[in-house]
């Protein structure tokens, strides 16, 4: 197949942003960055006329897009309408995310996503199972009665994905550390979230093998005086990633800016958390039977429980940079580099480098979002 190559465009690399180089595309992956005298003669030209070239952002927590919620019917069609949602704001990798829900809808949701992969859809990298071994002091929006321990069944079931990555948000208080390293053990990516866990509880976690907090400060047991909570466990942990929403509604910008000096920027990472209204006028939708409608941007409930966002990845990254000020390479990285290793994709994505793929997003001065591509392809 034949190369091709991207010119005219800034291209921020591990190493930094270089100018006046062609990224080499052959069969979805980078093959290399090379002067423009090097181009090979036989390449297939792509002229980007400026803007900066930066990889594609992966998005952990994608609860719906474009009208449709992943509840509400877990198949591929509905995988492949999320993706292509969100794709416009720069996301070329996402795990659809299934709220606390049956066991059947559930094991509908894994089939579905083995299946789009299998299918190709662009950009699904697997699930996440955000519940239902939830705590329900911490419920959030989430519909208690779906709650559930943590069996023998659901651990056979939730090791079960036979394609991608499967990640679950679990209250580590609602279950043991033994359990905890059986879905680590069986390749199961665990967050902690919706918790009220105690610092030593989440600590026992940590050391069974979770390795991620779902939307970090957000139903979760907080830091005081003289109970660190789940909060203060995250952030005392300097290896476990935490997922933060910074739409300056679901965490005061302060706050996420005092979070980021505890520990390594690598080790937070920009999630959305969204809701069917991205990419919609309509900014309404039913959730489990509860009305929700956005208000400044976020979703809301009956009483004004949060429920999820009405946020983009690339708004995500301008956040970063206006609320909590991030450098933009900086913005990116927690978009795309910090999630890639938290899945364990690192060797495969989230950087702009030979061998990876070519997930890429092409931006413009003013941060938009120009064009996309998965795996090479538009």
């Amino acid at each position: 197949m034949a190369v091709t190559a991207l010119l005219n465009a800034e291209i921020l690399t591990p190493a930094g942003v270089v100018a006046g180089q062609a990224l080499l595309v052959r069969d979805g992956v980078i093959a290399g960055l090379v002067d423009r005298a090097d181009v090979p003669a036989d390449a297939v030209v792509e002229d980007l006329a400026g803007g900066l070239l930066v990889p594609g952002f992966i998005d952990t927590q994608v609860n719906g897009g474009g009208g449709v919620l992943f509840n509400d019917a877990p198949t591929v069609e509905t995988i492949a309408a999320i993706g292509a949602a969100h794709r416009p704001y720069g996301t070329t990798g996402f795990l659809p995310t299934l709220i606390s829900d049956d066991l059947h809808v559930v094991d509908a949701a894994m089939r579905a996503t083995e299946d789009a992969i299998e299918a190709g859809v662009p950009g699904v990298l697997g699930v996440h199972i955000e519940g239902p071994f939830l705590n329900a002091q911490r419920k959030g929006i989430h519909d208690a009665g779906k709650f559930r321990v943590l069996d023998d069944a659901a651990i056979a079931l939730l090791s079960s994905l036979k394609r991608g990555k499967t990640l679950v948000t679990l209250a580590p208080e609602t279950t043991t550390p033994d359990m905890v390293a059986r879905l680590a053990d069986a390749g199961v990516v665990v967050a902690a979230g919706h918790t009220n866990a105690r610092y030593e509880t989440v600590r026992a976690a940590l050391d069974a093998g979770l390795t991620g907090f779902t939307h970090l400060f957000n139903a979760m047991s907080p830091l005081t005086s003289r109970a660190p909570g789940a909060v203060g466990a995250a952030l005392e942990n300097q290896s476990a990633w935490c997922g933060i929403i910074v739409d300056g509604r679901h965490v005061d910008p302060a706050t996420l800016r005092i979070a980021l000096r505890t520990r390594p920027l690598d080790r937070f990472m920009l999630v959305t958390d969204a809701m069917p209204t991205v990419g919609m006028s309509d900014k309404r939708f039913v959730l489990q039977g509860q009305p929700i409608t956005v208000e400044d941007g976020v979703c809301v409930g009956p009483g004004g429980t949060l429920a999820g966002s009405d946020l983009d990845m690339i708004g995500a990254v301008r956040n970063a940079v206006t609320m909590l000020g991030l450098g933009l390479e900086d913005a990116v990285m927690i978009a795309s580099a910090a999630p890639a290793a938290f899945l364990g994709l690192s060797a495969t994505r989230g950087v702009i480098a030979p061998g990876q793929a070519a997930d890429l997003v092409l931006l413009d001065q003013d941060r938009n979002v120009v064009r996309t591509w998965i795996d090479g392809r538009e």
